[in-house]
């Protein structure tokens, strides 16, 4: 067993290292191959010369990863958290705390190649997935902007020319429910039908110390539908159509007080505190200027994808194209800590609704001779309309509504790209590319001072928010790729990416909008209202190898990246009034390595391993303008993380029995709120799962037990400006039932 706080047993690895110098170098349980769509074509992944994660869906089902948010611990240098405000994202240390209608992430999250732009509606449950490609380092070429972490591309099953279906079933503590089905279905020779299903539902990780008897979040009730059709259009062309409809009911109230991690937070100096993960997730706080109220979610998305593939002889014509849609209403009780020493209670309604177009034109270049190319052209469209009503500010001499009225919120993106890559030698290649991308972005709404739910022009007060941002940028990329052996390749990248600009609350002096005027006394600086595009330099290099007659792996790769303009977020007061507020922080610097790995060292046994150093620290930054945070680290950057797995197949008679166990360790690592001045310093931890599968020889069922967070150990995977903390899972387990035909 693996002990929390503890390194990892040497045993583990002491048994990897005899198994692999003892067992015979057949060629048999060679590494099967995963062809990927990283660089927009399909090679396989040990040929792709970009340091990437793949999982695939089979590999999804047996971690028990059902959303994007339980892949983070499984990947390098790579952290995804399920935040009450949508997914957050961090690769190699760089992250984005701004989920509103205004922000952008740093790394683009996509469904089927179609990027969804807002974190709310990246949190859905997987619904038949393929893989998952995790691209780390910015993606600037092919994938345009907002791609300065990376890309993470979540790919499902297209329809294939064949009859096959799929059931599942897993029941697990905290009334875990988990069914989905497929059905496959070729109807003709020219078209093929596929439908996915899928349902999750558990009661909260969370315990009421309120003495309410309201239920609190952390809680889940997704409902998921597919249907995707494949039409051959004659012998070149083919189209793929998904029509897809998610919903995700349950409630927002997902958050316990800092101080259920920490203490010596009013001194700015927060101290983490030993305490029982039953502690950690009771959230006892009661507010002694407000009730607390029963919260809820209710979100919903659709989305409508065309894919179409055209081979006209050299080249291949590709277009996508989608549609999406996602609404949210949700009430929540927030925990918010006004002073130091005092927190109240806020409530906030919300209203939302988020539309976005996207279309990709792009021809890539066919056949085997020594220049290959692509190039395309983008265009992206989101509007978003949303209405927060905070309520109960009053102790803070607020009126009783304070109130956000936004819409449209309007962010267009129009790009033109190209690759080239050409084989100077069979054993080396060298690849250039390029980006022009042309942005803008407005806002018209209000900042609304209200004595009750309706806005009355006798009695309330107004200040506009308003702002118009136009920018463009070129983004590049040069690289080398070299064959040291026939499975063996080297690689060089020096590549640029960016995040694009945007504005915080406010107006400039003279404008006006909405009926609303915006004096000088009232007016924000530019310097204030606008900030700038976020900036990034990397150089990488790595090696991929198959070696072992093909039974093992070998992933390494090294990065230096440097930062100008990172975008830091937070609550600050401006014109009197607590605002969220995004600011330009400097310069950072980020280099570190990354290992990685499988090794099938027999008929029975498998190993996987992992090892990433992480350098991520600000050079300059002074979040108050006095205070210096330079060296300091960047959030979510632990310096170092090992990893090892270990499957063992037992042959019983009749079955099969596997069994499997992943440990994770990695060291201690910051959250920080730049705009309180707090650093929260998240202790090294250990995390072990463990799963144990039994199949009959040749039978179409299959059973799985699974346990995850073995230590039952929980931290926060995000603080906010109030102090409120979104808690990890707990220990959780399940058992599955799976039917294939």
């Amino acid at each position: 067993m693996l002990n929390h706080g503890a390194p990892l047993r040497p045993t583990l690895l002491a048994a990897a290292v005899a198994a692999i110098l003892c067992a015979p170098a057949g060629a048999e349980n060679q590494l099967p191959e995963v062809l990927v769509t990283a660089q927009r074509i399909a090679t396989p992944e040990s040929r792709t010369p970009v340091a990437m994660s793949v999982v695939t869906g089979d590999q999804l089902d047996k971690l028990g990863i059902d959303n994007a948010a339980g892949l983070g611990k499984r990947l390098p240098n790579v952290h995804l958290d399920g935040a009450a405000d949508g997914l957050r994202i961090t690769i190699r240390g760089v992250s984005n705390s701004d989920a509103t209608e205004k922000g952008d992430p740093s790394a683009a999250f996509m469904l089927d190649g179609i990027y969804i732009a807002r974190p709310q509606a990246q949190t859905l449950s997987f619904l038949d997935v393929d893989r998952v490609e995790v691209l780390r380092g910015p993606q600037g070429t092919l994938y345009g902007r907002n791609t300065t972490a990376g890309v993470i591309n979540v790919i499902s099953h297209a329809p294939v020319q064949r009859l096959e279906g799929a059931a599942s079933l897993a029941l697990g503590n905290h009334a875990s429910r988990v069914a989905t089905g497929m059905l496959n279905v070729p109807v003709s020779d020219w078209l093929a039908l596929r439908a996915a299903v899928a349902m999750h539902k558990h009661d909260s990780y969370l315990r009421n110390g309120q003495g309410t008897g309201f239920a609190l979040g952390q809680d889940r009730d997704d409902r998921a539908a597919r249907l995707s059709a494949k039409l051959a259009l004659g012998h070149a062309a083919s189209l793929t159509l998904r029509y897809e409809r998610a919903r995700r009911d349950g409630n927002i109230d997902g958050i316990v007080p800092d101080t259920n991690f920490f203490s010596g937070i009013a001194s700015g100096k927060p101290v983490w505190v030993e305490s029982s993960t039953g502690e950690r997730l009771t959230n006892r706080f009661v507010p002694f200027n407000t009730r607390l109220e029963q919260g809820f979610s209710r979100k919903s998305t659709d989305g409508f994808g065309a894919d179409l593939a055209w081979d006209l002889g050299p080249a291949t014509l590709n277009y996508l194209g989608s549609h999406r849609k996602s609404d949210h209403d949700f009430l929540a009780n927030f925990y918010y800590r006004a002073l130091p020493t005092l927190a109240i209670g806020v409530h906030e309604d919300f209203h939302g609704s988020q539309r976005q177009d996207s279309h990709e034109l792009r021809v890539a270049s066919n056949g085997e001779g020594p220049l290959k190319a692509q190039a395309g052209l983008y265009y992206f469209r989101e509007e978003s309309h949303q209405l927060y009503v905070f309520r109960d500010l009053q102790v803070l001499k607020l009126p009783p509504y304070y109130v956000f009225p936004h819409g449209p919120t309007i962010a267009r993106s129009k790009a033109a790209f190209g690759q080239l890559t050409y084989s100077a030698t069979p054993s080396l290649r060298v690849t250039a590319g390029a980006r022009y991308t042309d942005d803008d972005k407005s806002r018209v709404g209000s900042t609304n001072f209200q004595q009750k739910a309706v806005f009355n022009p006798a009695t309330d007060f107004r200040l506009l928010n308003n702002a118009t941002l136009t920018g463009h940028k070129t983004t590049w990329k040069l690289g080398a790729e070299f064959d040291l052996a026939p499975a063996t390749m080297a690689y060089a990248n020096l590549s640029t990416g960016y995040k694009s600009g945007g504005f915080n609350d406010g107006c400039l002096a003279g404008s006006s909008a909405l009926g609303i005027a915006c004096p000088p006394a009232l007016a924000v600086p530019a310097g204030t209202l606008f900030y700038q595009p976020e900036t990034l330099k990397s150089w990488d290099a790595g090696l991929k190898s198959r070696f072992w007659n093909k039974r093992a792996s070998m992933n390494l790769a090294v990065f230096h990246y440097d930062y100008t303009n990172m975008q830091l977020s937070g609550v600050a007061i401006v014109a009197g009034a607590p605002r969220f507020v995004t600011q330009n922080a400097g310069v950072a610097s980020v280099k570190g390595l990354e290992l990685d790995g499988l090794v099938r060292a027999g008929a029975a046994d498998s190993f996987s391993y992992g090892l990433t150093l992480l350098d991520a620290h600000y050079v300059s930054y002074r979040p108050n303008g006095v205070v210096s945070w330079a060296g300091q680290p960047l959030d979510r950057a632990p310096r170092s993380v090992l990893s090892l797995g270990w499957e063992h197949g037992f042959q019983l008679p009749g079955a099969a029995l596997l069994a499997g166990i992943q440990a994770r360790r990695s060291a201690a690592y910051n959250i920080s709120v730049s705009s309180q001045l707090l650093q929260y310093r998240i202790p090294a931890r250990t995390s072990s799962d463990f799963t144990l599968a039994y199949r009959p020889h040749g039978a179409s069922w299959s059973v799985m037990a699974r346990v995850k967070n073995l230590e039952n150990k929980v931290q926060p995977v995000t603080i906010d400006s109030f102090g409120m903390s979104v808690p990890s899972e707990p220990r959780t387990f399940d058992i599955r039932m799976d039917y294939k035909y």
